[in-house]
């Protein structure tokens, strides 16, 4: 016989054990960066309280009445020895929002706060928002720049839409101020946009991905760069290629920023994704790339293909064969954990060192852009490495 209180007393138990659960580094190994065997925030990790009505008197079968389909992108942030993950978490009615989700460590117990996000709803056009990055800047707040969608008005295709970046602000997560969307007088669209920490020449500093429209880039060379005046009306005149897209390459149909970049003292150390197109569709992974400290703009190493491919379950889901960041956390130690997403579905966890992953940059072969060059490329290691083998001079 069904009972109320035994089906929410299931509820609640599960939901405590994925909460609680200790995980723990995978066999996987490149010397790159370790991946963690179970994701960092789920579905499954929804509070009970989002998604059923608890009263037994209007809900007396103990309906999911507000499901969650996936919980994924996410932006990420260390405030007060916490680590924070605004996640986007999409509704069973495809719409998304954001959710902030804490945990006193990096890897595991990611538990999200009662209320998800109400952001300052100034733009009743927008239908739906995604894909928060969050930049601690130096003028002392914290801005949310996310992907604010609408639908096009001159297109009677009900799947013609139209993307901006969207920005807000805050100081600690919980109250936010909504700025003005990003407009670029040379890009009609704008998607993945991120915010440098750091003022350039006196002036915010944004990484864009121009794009012709809300699917293709169409005119749009790669990863943009742009700067602006005043954050309270943001306006690039102007927008500067840094990574470019690339024939043939990790980067072919789509480039853009992933994780606010990180300042090191090579260049600030890039973490963004690229997309290529197959017979079942497109594919997206990870990779990274170094701009010059004085010059952002400015690409001074990019090494050859992607640094995260999906591998295992991580190709499944809502929409397979993708990996995608839009976060990542520095710690004190220099530790650094890249918090991807696999297939739009489920967020995940790779750890690794900045040290690293800037030698990883730094000295890992540039693409030379042709097969037989890639064989030469290779042939070379193998040469140095046999000649190392038999003990004889470098």
């Amino acid at each position: 016989m069904f009972s109320f209180e035994t089906a929410l007393a299931r509820e609640n138990a599960r939901y405590e054990t994925i909460i609680n659960r200790k995980n723990r580094p995978s066999d996987f190994y490149n010397g790159v960066y370790t991946r963690w065997e179970y994701p960092v925030l789920t579905r499954e990790h929804a509070p009970v309280i989002w998604r059923y009505d608890l009263n037994p008197e209007t809900n007396p079968y103990f309906m999911e009445r507000l499901g969650v389909n996936a919980v994924f992108n996410a932006g990420a942030i260390k405030l007060n020895g916490k680590y924070y993950l605004v996640a986007r978490v999409e509704g069973n009615d495809r719409k998304s929002f954001f959710a902030v989700a804490e945990s006193e460590s990096p890897v595991e117990g990611f538990r999200f706060w009662d209320y998800p996000l109400q952001l300052p709803d100034t733009c009743p056009e927008e239908t739906n928002v995604y894909d928060m990055r969050l930049t601690r800047h130096e003028d002392g707040w914290i801005y949310g720049v996310f992907c604010s969608e609408s639908k096009d008005p001159a297109n009677p295709d009900l799947s013609a839409a139209v993307a901006a970046a969207g920005i807000v602000r805050t100081r600690d997560l919980k109250t936010w101020e909504r700025l003005p969307n990003l407009v670029t007088r040379e890009s009609p669209q704008q998607r993945n946009v991120c915010l440098l920490p750091e003022f350039v020449e006196g002036k915010y500093a944004f990484f864009t991905r121009p794009m012709d429209g809300f699917i293709d880039t169409g005119s749009g060379g790669g990863i943009g760069f742009g700067l602006c005046e005043d954050i309270t009306h943001p306006v690039i005149g102007h927008e500067r290629i840094t990574s470019k897209r690339k024939y043939h390459t990790i980067t072919e149909s789509k480039n853009g920023a992933g994780a606010v970049p990180i300042k090191t003292e090579a260049g600030w150390l890039h973490i963004a994704h690229g997309v290529r197109n197959t017979a079942a569709g497109l594919r997206y992974v990870v990779y990274v790339f170094l701009t010059a400290l004085e010059n952002p703009s400015q690409v001074i190493a990019e090494p050859s293909g992607f640094l995260i491919a999906p591998r295992w379950d991580e190709r499944t889901g809502d929409v397979s064969n993708v990996v995608f960041t839009n976060g990542a956390i520095v710690d004190d130690d220099g530790s650094l954990y890249i918090y991807y997403a696999s297939a739009d579905t489920r967020l995940h966890v790779a750890s690794t060192t900045v040290d690293r992953l800037v030698d990883f940059a730094l000295h890992t072969p540039t693409d030379p852009m042709r097969s037989a060059a890639c064989v030469a490329q290779r042939c070379e290691l193998v040469a140095k490495n046999l000649a190392y083998l038999r003990g004889e001079k470098l």
